[in-house]
């Protein structure tokens, strides 16, 4: 409910509700972020860019209660955007920094990583939001404003 306020204070123009959402929401939005980016400056980069669009157009939002969901499209687009500009090659090792007790475990996620970026844009999407925030299909639907069944169709071809 506190969060409702929130978004409501700052469609109205207040830069401190504004704020606190955007810390409330800020680890979500970081990882989110790293999984497109996969290294912490350009996900520090994509969050700050995500915070300037939104912070200048949230008196666009219809609707405080898909707030988060309206922020998460603008990371998404802010992430392509990062990654059209860099479009080089990126290690394998840099894609993820997780901590492991074992050889195996840890190449295994390096892998699952290096899969999810070989993706096509609206698999990877998909994919990330499922099952790393897990997000319903619904609201991955109006996040990417395609039809529930379209996202499933995502789902299922980015598992293969």
């Amino acid at each position: 409910m506190k969060e409702a306020k929130l978004v409501k204070k700052a469609i109205k123009g207040n830069a401190k509700a504004f704020e606190e959402l955007l810390i409330l929401h800020s680890e979500r939005l970081y990882r989110t972020a790293y999984l497109y980016a996969g290294n912490r400056e350009d996900a520090l980069d994509i969050v700050q860019e995500t915070s300037c669009k939104a912070f200048l157009a949230i008196e666009q939002l219809k609707n405080e209660d898909y707030f988060l969901t309206w922020l998460t499209r603008i990371l998404i687009h802010c992430a392509y955007d990062v990654l059209k500009k860099r479009r080089k090659e990126m290690p394998v090792e840099k894609l993820v920094d997780l901590p492991s007790n074992s050889d195996h475990k840890l190449a295994e996620n390096l892998d699952l990583m290096e899969a999810i970026t070989l993706l096509k844009a609206q698999h990877r999407t998909a994919i990330i939001l499922f099952y790393y925030h897990d997000v319903p299909i619904s609201e991955i639907a109006r996040t990417m404003a395609r039809p529930e069944n379209t996202i499933k169709t995502y789902l299922q071809r980015g598992r293969k």
